[in-house]
């Protein structure tokens, strides 16, 4: 482990390492030095470490925050929260470009040499298949910042991101189109799933990817790229393997998001950062979308801090998650309902919502939900999208996929306004990227 941490700190030779800084702005690990499984496990290990943290950074551009303009870090963020791209505060955070590109880079690593180093084994299958998924959902990570949400109509020429499939430090690394991008990151999900082994690791090392973790990226893909009879048969596949939900009627249980929750399917992301959580507080938009008094979320996602709430959800470092099947039953519900089976749809629904309401309430609300025609319904899964999965990194996302409407955020006593279907919905590749690599401009 030590010959492999001191090579892995080493570059490329600084003649290539200029050439790749000129396409991409990335910082690769060296090449020639794992040579066993174990070395290997580390460098993949390396690049789940270095995956970037970005989630918390989305909230703060959703409506599900108010900043606290007391807090000493407000000018770290400010400029997120008045959606100011073009010409932010020199201090300001900058949602992640490189570290993506740096995992990618472990990740094609494993995949070019660990058979040919180690050998095939179920070990090496399994180590290969990981790389895959976890470059899929890197590439895919990145086209949901930094391109348009998918269009069928232009995703053939919308610009997408550019892909990084193999250590060649001479490529032009070009922006592939947008259903160029969803068509690589699909298939890097399939090539990871014919290798894959392992249906579930055990706690502590759960935020690796499994065959259910594989599932449910693959279902997360097709259901933002509006495939949804793909997404319907990845999430049902991935709950037929296991679709336990934390009962929160049940004492004991833990919060979803929780890295022992019995949901749990792969908990590599933090689910809302620590110094974001004391710099916002939760907006009224987002509490008011819950019975506060029934919805046993309440209570366990949010905690009242003199006449303001704060999140709970990001408070200790076991708060880790990238996937869980409450997602997996609401993507279940949304693809069943866009494909045409609506009791599919309302008893997932039902489903997750058992688990989340007071009994009695719930009775209710089954009645209320049972009678609601088509659209009605569609809306209410999207509710339960933005109550279920709160300040996990899905609402910017939602908002994008879902009519992009206008936002207002007020800092100082001023307003700022993100318009309906807005350009910032996207964000702009880094500066920094676009001066070493022209492709990107």
């Amino acid at each position: 482990m030590k010959k492999l941490i001191q090579i892995c700190a080493v570059l490329m030779v600084l003649t290539t390492l200029g050439s790749c800084k000129k396409y991409l702005d990335i910082q690769p690990v060296g090449r020639v030095i794992p040579t066993t499984s174990d070395d290997f496990r580390a460098l993949l290990t390396m690049g789940y470490n270095g995956f970037a943290e970005h989630k918390s950074l989305l909230a703060i551009r959703t409506d599900e925050l108010v900043i606290n303009e007391n807090n000493y870090d407000l000018s770290t963020y400010r400029d997120i929260y008045r959606w100011n791209d073009g010409s932010p505060d020199a201090i300001t955070l900058h949602f992640p470009y490189l570290a993506f590109y740096n995992t990618i880079f472990y990740a094609n690593e494993v995949i070019a040499e660990v058979e040919s180093k180690v050998g095939k084994t179920a070990a090496t299958d399994q180590m290969k298949g990981e790389a895959y998924l976890l470059r899929a959902y890197c590439h895919f990570e990145l086209l949901n910042l930094f391109a348009k949400p998918y269009q069928a109509s232009t995703a053939s020429s919308d610009r997408g991101i550019a892909l990084a499939l193999k250590m060649n430090l001479e490529q032009n690394y070009k922006p592939a189109t947008i259903e160029a991008t969803y068509a690589q990151i699909l298939a890097d999900i399939d090539e990871g799933q014919q290798l894959l082994n392992v249906v579930d690791f055990p706690a502590g090392k759960n935020y690796r990817f499994t065959t259910r973790a594989a599932l449910a990226l693959k279902a997360r893909v097709y259901e933002f790229r509006g495939a949804y009879n793909n997404a319907l048969d990845a999430a049902q596949k991935a709950l037929q393997l296991n679709n336990q939900l934390e009962d929160l009627n049940v004492a004991g249980s833990r919060l979803p998001n929780h890295y022992l929750a019995k949901e749990n399917i792969m908990a590599m992301e933090k689910a809302f950062n620590v110094s974001v959580s004391k710099a916002f507080f939760i907006s009224q938009h987002l509490l008011q979308i819950y019975d506060q008094a029934n919805d046993l979320r309440f209570p366990v996602y949010f905690s009242k801090s003199d006449d303001r709430y704060v999140s709970l959800k990001g408070a200790t470092n076991e708060l880790n998650i990238s996937f869980r099947n409450g997602e997996l039953y609401l993507i279940q519900a949304e693809a069943a309902l866009q494909t045409g089976n609506q009791a599919l749809a309302t008893e997932s629904l039902l489903a997750l919502k058992a688990k989340r309401l007071k009994p009695a309430y719930f009775a209710t609300e089954k009645t209320r939900i049972q009678a609601l025609a088509k659209p009605a319904l569609l809306q209410e899964i999207l509710n339960e999208r933005e109550r279920e999965l709160a300040l996990e990194g899905h609402r910017w996302y939602d908002l994008r996929r879902y009519g992009q409407p206008a936002l207002t955020h007020t800092v100082d006593g001023v307003n700022y306004t993100l318009q309906a279907n807005d350009p910032r919905y996207t964000l702009p590749f880094p500066k920094e990227a676009i001066v070493n690599n022209p492709n990107l401009q």
